[in-house]
């Protein structure tokens, strides 16, 4: 392999692996609260044709991020009242919201599907992209792309070392003792629900105005899917979220790689295009052999209904 082709492919599974680090660490911290959300790819269809809608309409992608984001946090409010104020069942609630976000983008969705956004240029960091091989594949990238990196220490930060992410971690695993000691716990998972769906919404937005300047129907492709797979392949923890996010990014892109090469093989391409699906399935089904690994950093109470004064 030369040179120019590592640092496309590392630049491509970089910009490939962006949205499932900041939705997956938005997953990971309203689990951590205790409430499971698998609403992710709803979320992120109306996080993607937001952003797309308001970008062609004012010219500005950072409105559009904006109005994705506020888009996620809509669909996330309406999963925190069925799930957190009536106590309905949160996996039931969640595939709903799933089918609907996806649905419902699509109808919106449908004005825009023959227009195109123009590139949003990249932002390069001086010198540092002058790093032979990697420099021009990490340092001349979206400016989402380093804001993955800033959520990332941010989320691994609030988790470990502040007090507010213990309350939080405290609410995930007891909230029957955490409501004990005085702690909102409801407020709190609507808190960690609510920055959940943000994240997925910016995740989406990624899509639609960076990663592919266009909007179409199904375009967020079992992305939400894959970073709820991605958080139980990290055990919930955030460096394995990164390190995850990006493994299942190269599979992307080196599918792609390979179709684009024109080599000879014996495969059909949508067996190659299939290749991140059946990657999710062989982690998920590696990490299921050995329950223990599961539980040592699963919530306690996730999944579970919590009402203060039951």
């Amino acid at each position: 392999m030369d040179g120019a082709l590592f640092t496309n492919m590392l630049f491509a599974t970089v910009v490939a692996g962006t949205p499932l680090i900041i939705v997956a660490l938005g997953l990971l911290v309203s689990e951590r609260a205790g409430v499971l959300n698998l609403g992710a790819e709803g979320m992120m269809a109306m996080g993607a044709v937001a952003a797309f809608a308001v970008t062609h309409a004012t010219g500005s992608p950072w409105l559009g991020v904006l109005a994705g984001l506020g888009a996620g946090m809509a669909m996330a409010l309406v999963f925190g009242f069925l799930t957190l104020t009536l106590q309905a069942n949160q996996v039931a609630s969640g595939l709903a919201l799933a089918i609907f976000g996806v649905g419902l983008s699509a109808f919106i969705g449908k004005p825009f599907e023959s227009v195109a956004l123009p590139t949003v240029p990249a932002i390069r960091i001086p010198f540092i992209a002058d790093i032979p091989l990697i420099g021009e594949a990490l340092y001349n990238q979206q400016a989402l792309v380093y804001f993955s990196w800033a959520l990332f220490w941010a989320v691994l930060w609030f988790l470990a070392r502040s007090r507010a992410g213990l309350v939080l971690r405290a609410v995930g695993e007891s909230p029957a003792a955490a409501h004990a000691i005085g702690y909102p716990v409801v407020l709190i998972r609507y808190l960690a629900v609510l920055f959940g769906g943000a994240m997925a919404g910016v995740g989406g937005a990624f899509l639609s105005v960076y990663y592919t300047p266009m909007w179409m129907e199904g375009m967020v492709a079992g992305r939400g899917w894959i970073a709820l797979a991605l958080v139980v392949f990290a055990t919930w923890r955030p460096l394995r979220v990164l390190v995850g996010a990006y493994l299942f990014g190269g599979v992307m892109i080196t599918q792609l790689f390979i179709q684009g090469s024109g080599l000879q093989i014996d495969f059909p391409s949508q067996f190659l295009s299939s290749l991140p699906y059946w990657a999710t399935i062989v982690v998920l089904v590696v990490i299921s052999r050995n329950p223990n690994l599961i539980r040592l950093n699963s919530p306690a109470s996730l999944g579970r209904s919590y009402r203060p004064d039951a």
